[in-house]
């Protein structure tokens, strides 16, 4: 009883370790954004900073995922501070943690490589829903009353796309292909080092 019990101790601190290191690589990565001015307004900028959530998530189970990209977000306010008055980290940690959770949770079901695909590519889809609904309901709401009015945010979307003339168009033709493409860039980082980093994270 007592060896199982400090196995299990052991394997608890491990995973904290990897946690807290894949949460340091995580806002490393937050530092190198690029903005995707043909496809959204420069204040939604691309980053991978949810490849180690998605490799957290794939090596240690979809909790894991989620306590990774809540410390990223909140190391991130910490360390940089924060310009939008922590709506973007409240953004990032809501994607970011649909994405793992969706993830994590088809994948660790079956750990073989079409399962992998499948699993990211259902992440992908669910994050950008849910990235779709929280920013029509929440998240370009709030940001229109704390930062700029809602009509300069769909100013900015027009400027894109001529589409652009509310804010679900908003959503429509920035947000989701927006999306679309950080989840994409994310996933293709996640799956090709994947199979590299996790014998690290296995006890």
């Amino acid at each position: 009883m007592r060896s199982y019990k400090k196995t299990r101790m052991n394997v608890n601190t491990k995973n904290i370790v990897r946690i807290a290191m894949l949460a340091a690589v995580a806002v490393g990565l937050m530092f190198f954004k690029v903005p995707v001015v043909f496809m959204a307004p420069g204040f939604m900028k691309l980053d991978i900073s949810d490849v180690p959530v998605l490799i957290s998530g794939f090596a240690m189970g979809p909790i894991s995922g989620v306590i990774v990209s809540l410390l990223k977000n909140l190391l991130n306010m910490l360390i940089e501070g924060s310009t939008t008055g922590g709506i973007g980290e409240l953004t990032n940690f809501i994607i970011g943690s649909s994405f793992v959770l969706a993830s994590s949770i088809i994948y660790r079901k079956s750990k073989t490589i079409h399962r992998a695909i499948l699993s990211l590519v259902v992440g992908i889809l669910f994050m950008t829903l849910l990235a779709s609904l929280s920013n029509y309901y929440i998240i370009f709401p709030l940001y229109g009353k704390v930062m700029i009015p809602i009509e300069k945010i769909i100013e900015m979307g027009s400027a894109i796309s001529s589409r652009v003339v509310d804010l679900k168009t908003m959503i429509i033709y920035t947000v989701v292909p927006f999306n679309l493409l950080k989840g994409t860039v994310n996933a293709l980082v996640t799956f090709l080092l994947y199979k590299r980093i996790s014998p690290l994270l296995k006890d």
